[in-house]
């Protein structure tokens, strides 16, 4: 079950696993930090109503949780599950974890660090000439500007020998043709979705979401780390600073989660199969309807 943030996705699982023993698994990329227990939404104990949920808060915020590193970490889970008679449910909002999970990774061999070195010197509009010259299929699908994803590309091509197409072509490790899989999208009604944001981060301060940041900075992680990257850290820090007040952070907050919901939004609806059902009223729906929606997808 995938979707953007606050849209009822957690709700949902949780109703479904009442109808049937189940897993609820998290595919939420904020979620699998334990540093960010209120500001990433993670469910409560109370709010899990003794439904077993995995891999929710399992990750020290220290390290960076890639989507190769959560996906062998839910197959073990789907796998448990299986073992145990008992449905998995994924839950989350990162739509690369889910890709990664069903469609596996592209077995892209380790980069020469040289080239890496030399590829990562250049500016990016060169090396966005360079990489036009060499593989002109990512030049295409690239922004000039894109600097991070340009230099991945150019490496890997001169590292390798081969554009980067052609390791994504030949993906290893997914799950998608290895299960039966019943997905379902949430797609909300836009505005109502953006409301739900704006409300949540208010609860989320009225929670303590203030006191978990100044834990979470008190550690003084490297600022490039996801955990540190997560929205309201750097806006509940600058009120931390006395750099702004509670007003301005909550606002500045909720501006970049509506923000973050709407390009998950657009991400689902266009990158989702088609076939995938989708959902539109998540907190007004039929239990029994949407039970028999996955299962009989």
């Amino acid at each position: 079950m995938v979707g953007p943030t606050a849209s009822g996705k957690s709700a949902l699982a949780l109703e479904i696993a009442k109808k049937q023993p189940s897993v609820i698994i998290n595919a939420d990329s904020a979620q699998v930090y334990s540093d960010l227990a209120i500001l990433s939404a993670r469910p409560t104990d109370d709010e899990m109503e003794g439904i077993e949920h995995r891999l929710f808060g399992y990750i020290d915020g220290s390290e960076a949780c890639s989507a190769a590193r959560w996906a062998n970490d839910a197959k073990t889970a789907i796998a448990e599950a299986h073992e145990r008679d008992l449905l998995p449910i994924l839950v989350g909002g990162t739509g690369l974890y889910v890709r990664v999970l069903l469609d596996g990774i592209a077995p892209i061999p380790e980069i020469d660090p040289e080239i890496r070195l030399e590829t990562r010197k250049l500016e990016t509009l060169e090396a966005y000439r360079t990489l036009q010259n060499l593989d002109p299929v990512a030049a295409d699908r690239l922004h000039a500007a894109d600097t991070t994803r340009i230099q991945r590309a150019l490496e890997v091509v001169r590292s390798t020998g081969k554009p980067l197409d052609h390791w994504q072509a030949h993906k290893v490790g997914g799950l998608g043709g290895k299960i039966t899989l019943h997905p379902l999208v949430l797609l909300p009604p836009r505005e109502w979705l953006y409301q739900r944001c704006d409300t949540r981060f208010e609860a989320m301060i009225d929670r303590g979401a203030k006191e978990e940041v100044a834990r979470l900075l008190a550690r003084n992680l490297p600022a490039n780390l996801p955990v540190m990257r997560a929205i309201g850290v750097s806006e509940i820090g600058d009120w931390l600073a006395g750099k702004i007040d509670r007003k301005v952070a909550a606002e500045r907050a909720q501006i970049a989660t509506r923000q973050y919901a709407k390009r998950q939004y657009t991400w689902f609806r266009n990158q989702s199969p088609e076939q995938w059902p989708k959902a539109n009223t998540p907190l007004n729906y039929d239990i029994d309807t949407i039970f028999d929606i996955i299962l009989h997808h």
